[in-house]
């Protein structure tokens, strides 16, 4: 991509293109690339000062890491072609020897094979279930009648089932950790797409979503996308408005500069949707989904502990600051432990004093040396970490949050049809809305 500075203060200027992409994540990135190897002309407008979104691999602790999505996996189809096509390397997180668990406000320690035993009834359940209302993952709303299920949270649902509180609060308890949200506001329609997305098998799903990262980092394919296809970007740019009219649309920057385009795509987290003056406004299902917000409201925190420790898995009910933790690098004979919450109102992800606490609930042999991480909660440009839904969500939002807007397109994980959460969804959703741009720039065919 071409890169351009900000503008000097009191400098305007309205520049013209085919396209203007908003947000350099995943799907503003292939949508630009898309859209520029067509021949249009793309302008890229992103508010921060980097790419990636809520990716972003940086320096922490004594090496890089991500300080938000990380994983991918063979059976996510479009992130696994990026990774195929710009020559990306994947490895393993490493394999746990020992789980920890908390149930009954006890701490647990017992193998791999003795807590998938204890989750096992609950999440064969789900999988079965997954497989009943989503039998084509990649259409979530084929079944018209999911009003039945979209109610529940994944609370709901575990409390109906026949399991001891053990299992339940443990069960539970990994469902928070994957929403990065209470398991009281996590969709269960949504825990069940993830299962079916994984061929309604929760071990792979498992596999599939925390089990490989990018050796080389996030920010590495992001930037092998960027550099592919010509489009120019523009980093510091923070839009405050788009303006519609007969010809296109004006996309306005908080400095003042206005940018002209035939079409828009808008691949802002939902959660900071509202945030744009849209002329014509936005219509209110995609208001209301914006207010209501997405389940996650949680942290990632990085965790350096003195010496080398053996690999582990925790997890813990979502009352507990933190829900689950695991080695994932050594550093000069320390160990790195990532960690989520499900509450970043609750624990800051640079509290050095609050994550040894936390931790201390599986795990009190362990020396914290320091924390590191990025609140994304708090961040004006991502209010939320990565998207999940929340009861109702589905059926109420989803089909009007993938409709155009007018000239304006949307994109993103938080609108995927198949693994939204994930890069996978970032990008699926910026091809989809690539070749609806590439369709109206076209025009009417014969």
């Amino acid at each position: 991509m071409r890169y351009r500075p900000i503008p000097e203060c009191g400098e305007l200027r309205m520049d013209s293109f085919d396209v203007v992409v908003i947000g350099a994540g995943f799907a503003g990135l292939v949508a630009a690339r898309e859209l520029a190897l067509r021949g249009h002309a793309v302008v890229v407008l992103e508010a921060r000062d980097r790419i990636g979104g809520r990716t972003w691999t940086d320096e922490r602790l004594g090496r890089r890491l991500e300080m938000g999505g990380t994983w991918v996996h063979w059976l996510q189809p479009h992130v696994w072609s990026e990774i195929t096509r710009y020559g990306q390397r994947i490895e393993p997180s490493p394999s746990s020897q020992a789980v920890h668990w908390i149930s009954g406000g006890s701490a647990h320690r017992g193998s791999p094979e003795e807590f998938d035993a204890l989750i096992s009834r609950g999440m064969d359940q789900l999988a079965r279930d997954s497989r009943t209302w989503f039998p084509l993952p990649y259409e979530p709303l084929h079944r018209t009648d999911l009003d039945q299920v979209d109610h529940l949270s994944v609370a709901d649902y575990f409390a109906g089932l026949d399991l001891e509180p053990a299992e339940r609060e443990v069960t539970e308890g990994v469902w928070a950790e994957h929403f990065n949200g209470p398991a009281a506001v996590s969709g269960y329609t949504q825990a069940m797409r993830w299962c079916a997305a994984a061929s309604g098998d929760w071990q792979l799903l498992h596999q599939a979503t925390s089990g490989y990262r990018l050796t080389d980092g996030t920010a590495a394919l992001a930037g092998a996308i960027a550099a592919d296809g010509g489009a120019e970007l523009r980093l510091g740019s923070v839009v405050a408005s788009v303006s519609q009219d007969t010809g296109g649309a004006t996309v306005t920057t908080a400095d003042g500069t206005g940018v002209r385009a035939r079409q828009v795509i808008c691949t802002l987290p939902l959660n900071v949707l509202g945030t744009i003056d849209f002329q014509p406004a936005l219509p209110a299902a995609k208001l209301a989904a914006s207010a209501e917000r997405t389940a996650s409201q949680g942290l990632k925190t990085w965790i350096r502990v003195r010496g080398e420790v053996p690999p582990f898995t925790a997890y813990a009910p979502d009352t507990h600051d933190l829900t689950f933790v695991r080695p994932e690098y050594t550093v000069e004979g320390d160990t790195l432990l990532v960690a989520f919450g499900t509450r970043a109102a609750d624990l800051a992800p640079d509290d050095v004093g609050g994550v040894a606490r936390a931790l201390r609930a599986w795990r009190d042999d362990l020396e914290v040396l320091d924390v590191s991480g990025h609140d994304w909660m708090t961040d004006d440009f991502s209010r939320e970490t990565w998207p999940m839904q929340r009861p109702k969500q589905l059926t109420r939002y989803l089909a009007a949050l993938q409709e155009p807007h007018g000239a304006v397109r949307f994109a993103g994980s938080d609108i995927a049809t198949g693994w939204a959460g994930f890069i996978d969804g970032a990008i699926e959703s910026g091809l989809r809305a690539s070749r609806a741009v590439q369709d109206a720039l076209r025009g009417p065919r014969g």
